[in-house]
């Protein structure tokens, strides 16, 4: 039964009023448990002084050793400055640390990757970055997250090139792989080559421009895309951007071939394809624009909590896939199918960094997963509910790793696939035992 625009705006606005119940209740979402026997404190002096001192001087010796002795190889930072949370902007970072907890906790109940929290008291993004490189003998792996652009793209450019360790912005490359996982299932679909499509990218943000580049990384021909953000289409004439944005307008040279000029509805006429990472709608993509999309459109709606468009009124003016960013509609574009088993498969190999290729290789994977479930205009990607997904992508991601030369370990498929997968089991199977013994209390009221 399709629900009214008022229940749809209650089922909405619910996970906020539960989230004002149960945060004070359990205060925070994650804490530090050992991983190691404790028999008596007798073991202590293995764990700690004087037995802690013999691991301590194989690390002196031999620096590789410490991804054996130590938990760094599982251990991720989630780091954030505050700057653009969610749909909420600039609230500074101790407002920012309830998002960063969560995101731990997706990374540990998903991935089995042991994610810490890390807000800093900085705007600077020279700062941030000197913090991150500072960071790097306790972690394996850094994931950026809600971070203001355009000083997002500089300081994820600069900690590739020069961290030790893979770091990753969430909002681009996440974004980007989950997006093209669902973008070539729903070509299959509507029998559409890669590189024969037309492209609208509605939005030209860090999540946009990362899409974008993975999008062409992966076959989309480049002048078949249009980008528009709020000043309109990205072309060579936009000159205003050359010394502002090097990002849009590296895309305003490369982009749209045909040289559309104009706003949203001149960019999304005749396309095969719209992406929109915009404003919140209803109503911020019309419909008599997606009726000016070509046959067998595939339209991606990913503002939260609303999309810029229903999905009903788009497939009523002719879409024939919608995806959205919300989990009560078929086809939610998801960044938790991605993260987790990216960066499991990551550290599985230790690799040094993470590269496009290996989040294109995440992305086949996670489409090659729904294919094999059930695949549909309603079903173009897995839901996070089905954690098998998460080990084959991680070896997805560690084969293309140790391919490119990036992975400090080598091992075979089934190597990979048995560690990620009794590695997740492990998470999900403490958690539960943790709830079952009530040493997680379950809430009574929610």
């Amino acid at each position: 039964m399709k629900l009214t625009t008022e229940e749809l705006l209650a089922k909405a606005r619910k996970p906020a009023q539960d989230a004002m119940k149960l945060h004070p209740f359990y205060r925070g979402k994650v804490e530090i448990t050992p991983k190691c026997a404790i028999r008596n404190v007798n073991d202590f002096a293995i764990w700690y002084t004087p037995g802690v001192a013999e691991p301590c001087k194989d690390i002196h010796k031999n620096p590789e050793q410490v991804f054996i002795h130590t938990n760094k190889a599982n251990m991720v930072a989630v780091v954030s400055d505050g700057t653009r949370v969610l749909g909420l902007g600039d609230i500074g970072p101790e407002a920012a640390l309830p998002v960063m907890e969560g995101k731990a906790i997706l990374f540990k109940y998903l991935g089995g990757v042991d994610a810490f929290p890390i807000c800093l008291d900085t705007k600077d993004p020279d700062e941030l970055i000197k913090t991150v490189l500072l960071l790097q003998p306790s972690f394996g792996g850094v994931n950026l997250e809600d971070i203001s652009q355009p000083k997002c793209f500089y300081i994820l450019d600069t900690l590739r090139k020069k961290a030790r360790i893979p770091v990753w912005h969430d909002d681009q490359q996440g974004t980007a792989a989950v997006t093209l996982a669902g973008l070539i299932n729903a070509l299959k679909i509507v029998g559409k080559a890669m590189d024969q499509v037309r492209v609208t990218m509605i939005g030209a943000g860090a999540a946009s421009i990362a899409i974008t580049r993975v999008l062409i990384a992966a076959g989309v021909t480049p002048g078949n895309i249009i980008m528009a953000d709020t000043k309109g289409t990205l072309h060579p004439g936009r000159r205003e951007l050359k010394d502002t944005y090097k990002e849009k307008w590296h895309f305003c040279q490369v982009t749209n071939k045909d040289g559309v000029v104009g706003g949203v509805p001149e960019a999304m006429k005749g396309a095969d394809v719209c992406i929109s990472l915009s404003k919140p709608g209803p109503d911020t993509i019309k419909k008599g624009w997606v009726e000016g999309m070509a046959r067998d459109a595939v339209l991606f709606v990913c503002a939260n909590p609303i999309p810029e468009i229903w999905p009903w009124e788009a497939k009523e003016a002719g879409a024939r896939i919608v995806a959205t960013g919300r989990s009560d509609f078929p086809n939610q574009v998801n960044n938790s199918l991605g993260f987790p088993g990216i960066f499991r498969g990551t550290l599985d190999v230790m690799a040094t960094t993470i590269t496009d290729e290996m989040c294109i290789a995440a992305a086949k994977e996670l489409a090659r997963c729904a294919e094999d479930i059930g695949m549909s205009e309603e079903y173009l990607i897995p839901t996070m509910d089905e954690w098998e997904v998460f080990p084959r992508e991680a070896v997805a991601v560690g084969l293309k790793a140790i391919e490119q030369g990036v992975a400090r370990v080598k091992q075979s498929r089934d190597e990979l696939y048995e560690k990620a997968t009794r590695i997740i089991k492990r998470a999900r199977e403490e958690t539960a035992l943790l709830m079952k013994e009530g040493l997680i209390p379950m809430p009574k009221d929610v």
